[in-house]
């Protein structure tokens, strides 16, 4: 056996040993998550609010404000983001420093920790536009950490859509935001959705921005308006998990089982989207 193939083979052993190790620490953390989790498990649990008893702690107001977070979050940057790469790769001057420097600024702001965002929030929306510890500063912060991801993603997107589709749109006579938003979009609308995916799936799961911008760890009712407190299902992880009482961890333990269906649950719905739109650009 050559040096070449003998190097290739050990890589590749060297690769699958590493992903069957990544494999086996997840499934024994969410074993052993389970495990705690699955006794705590209830309806009076889900339609509770926390308390500073173990036995009647719940996390109604942690899901349901996780919920408006993250609902209100996509509204916020989605559409954003998403009409942000349409005009750096579809309007803006291709050979353009500015639109170079922005590129590379949103490029490096993906990588950015996210506890620096919430410095931001904190200074920007909390106190400069004095929107205090509200639920709009949580959205507004969540909406800054995300956007990168999604212009990144969607540009890539837009970068795999065929010449030729571009050009018959030009062909058939249909103006610039025909071909824009009627087939180049479209077409792209499987990668773009992958990337929301992503987005989102780092945004349910912030904990150190909203510590910083101020959301509770203890909240007994749910918020009515944007300017409300509210509390997330991170934040009351956090909290119970920082207990010494090891009926909190117990309960912690739950919460961290339900963050993670909720967010296979977004997941779900995002990959169907994902999959009808590849079926549609198919047809």
């Amino acid at each position: 056996m050559t040096t070449r193939k003998l190097q290739n083979k050990l890589f590749v052993m060297f690769s699958k040993t590493c992903c069957l190790l990544c494999i086996f620490i997840l499934l024994f953390l969410v074993i052993t998550t389970l495990i705690r989790a699955i006794p705590e498990l209830s309806f009076y649990f889900l339609n509770s609010y926390p308390s500073r008893f173990a036995n009647k702690a719940g996390i109604k107001a942690a899901l349901v404000g996780s919920f408006y977070l993250i609902g209100l979050t996509s509204l916020i940057a989605l559409p954003i983001g998403v009409l942000s790469a349409l005009y750096l790769e579809e309007y803006s001057n291709k050979k353009s420093i500015i639109k170079k420097t922005l590129e590379l600024n949103i490029s490096n702001l993906a990588a950015m920790p996210s506890i620096v965002y919430g410095l931001v929030g904190l200074a920007l929306f909390a106190r400069f536009l004095n929107l205090g510890t509200s639920l709009l500063t949580g959205s507004l912060t969540l909406s800054l950490l995300i956007l990168p991801i999604i212009i990144v993603s969607t540009q890539a997107a837009l970068k795999t859509v065929p010449k030729s589709v571009t050009l018959a749109g030009y062909a058939m006579g249909a103006h610039k935001y025909q071909v824009v938003f009627g087939l180049q979009l479209p077409y792209a609308m499987t990668g773009i959705l992958t990337g929301i995916i992503l987005a989102i799936s780092r945004a349910i799961g912030e904990s150190a921005p909203l510590i910083i911008v101020g959301a509770v760890g203890y909240v007994s009712f749910l918020p009515t308006s944007l300017f409300d407190s509210y509390t997330v299902l991170p934040i009351q992880i956090f909290n119970w998990a920082g207990r010494p009482n090891e009926d909190f961890h117990n309960r912690s333990a739950a919460a961290i089982i339900v963050l993670l269906l909720v967010l296979l649950s977004f997941n779900l719905v995002a990959i169907y989207l994902r999959q009808k739109s590849l079926r549609n650009k198919k047809i």
